[in-house]
């Protein structure tokens, strides 16, 4: 494909791909010639892209042209998306036509359409910290690459302290290279705990205080979390999609769904055998508990968005979801206990 699309909130990934792009396609010796970033905000950025696409190549080598977060799957006029029907199909085998773009291209427009007929599209997107399955598997995926042996117990707890950021992983990966030595045995769990730096104040855990009516936890844990400027509305994200995924498979364990695999596929889990621990860890709470957080959760998220200061506006909501899986209505600072 002479033209590809890559979107996404994951940057550090997208840097990744085109520095493979480049490292390939471009000559060393020509790369001056050969290689064109275009920024966002240059005067008809898209159509000097164009334009340079269809430039052959000096030398050797093929030729790259990079829109960088380009808007054209957001906003396209009719002289621009004319441009877009003529070049795309014209675009020549010596030369690369990239487009990134942090936000979802809309499918309902033409130029969108367009773009995608012509294009290879793939999608960089951050994984949400609640899809630990994923978060694992992300693991593996750069192991692999990097050609690591890694113990499944050291995945986990690196999946753990590493979340969704694919720029730690990467670095906390390099390093554990260096530990291991060359020696050919697999990276396990005591390596990881002993090298990286374990982010365990996170936003799953404090979903967790918070099932458990700690209330004392909950506000630790925000103020760490704060601390570390993790961004208010990404906490909360984390927080309603860990609840919902409890929520869905609470109601069907109590209608008396006993099949795994239909309340895995109904809570959005893509490994059933999660269900195990999930199930152990909602035996001290009610549907009705967890469907009551929601509305919370919902509040907080509007607070926020509306110019609310971080932490109390989070310190507040976490004090009266305790309250919700407590039961009483009554806290003390430090006691998780009813």
């Amino acid at each position: 494909m002479t033209v590809i699309l890559y979107w996404g909130d994951d940057d550090f990934a997208i840097a990744k791909a085109v520095n493979k792009i480049q490292s390939s396609a471009i000559d060393p010796a020509w790369v001056s010639f050969n290689y064109e970033k275009i920024a966002p905000d240059r005067e008809d950025a898209a159509i000097v892209a164009l334009d340079a696409a269809m430039t052959p190549p000096f030398g050797s080598g093929k030729r790259l042209v990079w829109l960088m977060d380009t808007t054209l799957m957001q906003q396209c006029s009719e002289r621009l998306l004319a441009e877009l029907e003529r070049t795309l199909p014209q675009v020549p085998e010596t030369t690369i036509l990239l487009l990134t773009s942090k936000n979802k291209p809309d499918g309902r427009l033409k130029s969108t359409k367009v773009i995608h007929k012509y294009a290879n599209v793939q999608e960089f997107g951050l994984i949400p910290p609640w899809k630990t399955e994923e978060l694992q598997q992300r693991v593996q995926i750069v192991a692999k690459e990097l050609g690591l042996e890694i113990a499944p117990a050291a995945i986990v707890l690196l999946a753990e302290s590493v979340g969704n950021n694919t720029r730690q992983l990467y670095l906390e990966l390099d390093k554990l290279q260096l530990l291991a030595g060359g020696s050919g045995q697999p990276i396990d769990r005591s390596m990881v705990a002993s090298l990286v730096v374990a982010n365990t104040q996170n936003s799953l855990q404090l979903a967790a205080a918070i099932r458990q009516g700690d209330v004392g936890t909950a506000l630790q844990l925000v103020a760490e979390l704060i601390d570390r400027n993790e961004p208010a509305l990404k906490i909360v994200a984390t927080l309603i999609g860990q609840f919902r995924t409890w929520l869905w498979v609470k109601m069907l364990l109590e209608v008396g769904e006993k099949d795994d695999r239909v309340i895995a596929t109904a809570a959005g889990l893509g490994n059933p055998k999660r269900l195990f621990f999930i199930k152990q860890e909602l035996q001290a709470t009610t549907a009705d508990r967890l469907a009551a957080s929601l509305p919370l959760l919902l509040d907080l998220e509007y607070s926020l968005k509306r110019g609310g200061e971080a932490t109390s506006t989070l310190q507040m909501h976490a004090i009266e979801l305790c309250q919700v899986f407590r039961g009483d209505g009554r806290w003390e600072m430090g006691d998780g206990r009813g």
